[in-house]
């Protein structure tokens, strides 16, 4: 497992603008990216990085993410392979519109269609019914962390909904990536680390071939997140990978996760 540098050509520089009021234009990927992002509210941050470079996708494939939210981590995917395709759904019409805002701001327009809607009601809506049904190469998703009712909710009402779900929400959003990928397409799913036993229940008859990787804040912690990616349909061994150290004693990234944070590398999970 390494990080990859990409070969694409970096896209178009962003329009830039006046900032409205209650967000804030934030930089991705060493500026790259400029994202407007709500100044209060649920706000995407390098979990949505690394999760973007573990997906393994090719030039011109087809991509879906449950709950783009601004598109951090669409718009980091992206950057790295800009010949893709992008779907993304979400719930709250407020960052489904800045979704396409920032698509618009960097470049990536043309590539990426939200649609505003319930990942939830998406999938008891029958998403075998849809055109897009077990048509998309990679499928991944940040889905909420915490439980209802073992956390303080946020007062914010976008930041808790992006936070919270219920007791069978996570295994919906698993149901959801696992119905949007094509036989031997790949999920990713980055979550809390001691979730990790429930993810791989859920994924368990789903997906094979499951690479974990943890992330840990420093060498000698325990992990804080994982990112879990199975393949649709495989029945290889499941594998637990080194994962990454973000920080190194004085604090600093290191230059593994700079890589991937600063220079848009690929994390190389397969």
């Amino acid at each position: 497992m390494s990080a990859t540098a990409y070969s694409a050509p970096p896209p178009p520089p962003p329009t830039g603008g006046n900032v409205p009021a209650s967000l804030t234009e934030d930089g991705f990927l060493d500026g790259r990216l400029r994202i407007l992002q709500p100044e209060k509210g649920f706000r995407a941050g390098i979990d949505s990085v690394f999760l973007a470079a573990a997906i393994p996708c090719a030039p011109g494939e087809t991509v879906y993410e449950a709950g783009v939210g601004t598109g951090v981590a669409a718009l980091c995917l992206l950057a790295r392979n800009p010949t893709i395709h992008l779907t993304g759904i979400e719930v709250a019409a407020r960052y489904a519109m800045l979704c396409e805002e920032n698509a618009k701001r960097n470049g990536f327009a043309d590539n990426i269609r939200v649609i505003h809607s319930d990942v939830k009601e998406a999938l008891r809506k029958d998403l075998a019914s849809m055109p897009s049904h077990g048509s998309f190469s990679h499928a991944f998703a940040n889905p909420p962390y915490f439980e209802d009712g073992k956390s303080t909710p946020s007062p914010n009402l976008l930041k808790a909904q992006a936070h919270a779900f219920g007791p069978d929400d996570l295994e919906l959003w698993v149901k959801v990536l696992h119905t949007m990928v094509t036989l031997r397409g790949t999920v990713t799913i980055v979550h809390r680390a001691e979730s990790l036993g429930k993810l791989l229940q859920m994924m368990e008859n789903r997906f094979g071939d499951i690479r974990i990787a943890p992330l840990y804040a420093r060498e000698g912690t325990a992990a804080s997140r994982i990112i879990v990616q199975g393949v649709k349909g495989s029945k290889a061994p499941m594998q637990l990978l080194p994962g990454l150290v973000l920080h190194d004693q004085s604090s600093q990234f290191t230059p593994e996760a700079e890589a991937i944070l600063r220079d848009g590398m690929a994390w190389r999970l397969r």
